[in-house]
């Protein structure tokens, strides 16, 4: 049997396959060969469209949301970094415990 390579869904269509399932009209596995989508992901999808379905209505975002990254922070923490392993790459190279080949 050969492998089928990796497909990508639109929003759109995972919308339409979520709601399907959620009706109930037919089966998982009537709707997967429907589809042609794997039973697991239309669980998957039907899942995550009722757990997103209260942020249509703006409800408060999931517990599970993640806050937006600050991109200031994160370049402090890379040139923090940075200025620590050449300091210590220094060290040990002066100590004999590091060869100067890289």
């Amino acid at each position: 049997m050969a492998r089928r390579s990796r497909r990508t869904h639109s929003s759109a269509f995972k919308a339409k396959v979520a709601i399907a399932a959620i009706k109930g009209d037919k089966t998982i596995a009537e709707l997967s060969v429907q589809f042609d989508v794997h039973p697991n992901q239309i669980s998957t999808w039907r899942t995550q469209l009722l757990d997103g379905a209260q942020g249509v209505f703006g409800g408060p975002p999931a517990e599970g949301a993640e806050p937006a990254v600050d991109i200031k922070e994160m370049h402090a923490k890379i040139g923090q970094l940075t200025l620590e392993n050449d300091f210590l790459s220094g060290a040990l190279t002066k100590a004999g415990l590091l060869s100067a080949k890289k």
